[in-house]
């Protein structure tokens, strides 16, 4: 029992080591002096914040532009898809109606299939739609994308509901839409916070579709800024790349700290009934 225990502890402490040295590379790096991420040694013999002074002066880099724009699509999306996942959710959780079973069966087949396979089917739509190059292409396709990848953690959380209280609710006069409001929503406040999170962290860090959709400076993600900064062949902007990876990463690793004992008893409630 002790051997299985100390190998337990080993391989965990082993995992999160592997997981956060890479981090605190990139941290290091970001106040090392000069343009290299190589270092003989983990901590820097000079440390500085020119590298950030540089980013947020907008000398050479647009990143506060970057910034907004990974803002605006992160929050907008947060909004809607958050939106159609509580609503849909609750639909195919209370309601019986007629292909329910089958819309069920379908997204769940649906979730077995990589987003990025259907990429091309939404880009050629987009360019039917005239929304190429568009913040509100992003957008739309992220809270619409959101439903079907958290609509079952979504349904079980308020399959953990007892019905009784719609049930209550519906004797004393209450509508459909009165019940959401004003007894489900009240009532979901961890799984609220647990999608809105995974919804604006999915938005802020997406590279892939955001680089196939947008074509123009100004309306650059920091996802492809930050791979622009580096990418191209006469650059050496690291330890710059590492200071905008840093700045990308505080804001969701606040909300995470922040609304973190809403993220757990959301994930576990949705999670019991499936």
């Amino acid at each position: 029992m002790n051997l299985r225990l100390i190998l337990t502890y080993f391989i965990l402490i082993t995992a999160s080591l592997a997981s956060l040295y890479p981090a605190l590379w990139i941290l290091l790096s970001s106040f090392k002096t000069g343009t290299s991420l190589y270092s003989e040694t983990l901590l820097p013999r000079s440390l500085t914040l020119d590298h950030y002074r540089e980013l947020l002066s907008g000398r050479k880099y647009d990143y506060l532009l970057w910034f907004r724009n990974t803002l605006k699509v992160a929050v907008f999306s947060t909004l809607f898809g958050t939106f159609l996942t509580l609503l849909g959710s609750y639909a195919v959780a209370r309601f019986r109606f007629a292909g329910r079973r089958y819309g069920l069966m379908g997204l769940l087949v649906l979730n077995m299939f990589p987003g990025f396979m259907s990429m091309i089917a939404i880009y050629v739509f987009l360019l039917q739609l005239n929304l190429l190059n568009s913040h509100w292409a992003l957008i739309l396709v992220y809270s619409s994308g959101s439903f079907l990848s958290n609509v079952f953690v979504a349904k079980g959380f308020y399959d953990t509901i007892p019905q009784s209280l719609d049930e209550a609710a519906r004797i004393d006069g209450a509508t459909n839409w009165q019940v959401f409001t004003r007894i489900m929503l009240p009532l979901s406040k961890p799984m609220l916070t647990y999608v809105s999170l995974v919804i604006f962290n999915g938005a802020w860090v997406d590279f892939i579709f955001a680089k196939l959709i947008l074509r123009t400076g100004d309306k650059t993600t920091l996802a492809i800024g930050l791979y622009d900064m580096v990418s191209r062949f006469n650059s050496t902007d690291f330890t710059i790349f590492a200071a905008g990876a840093v700045l990308l990463a505080v804001p969701v690793m606040i909300l995470f700290i922040w609304l973190q004992r809403f993220l757990v008893d959301g994930l576990t409630a949705g999670a019991a009934k499936g």
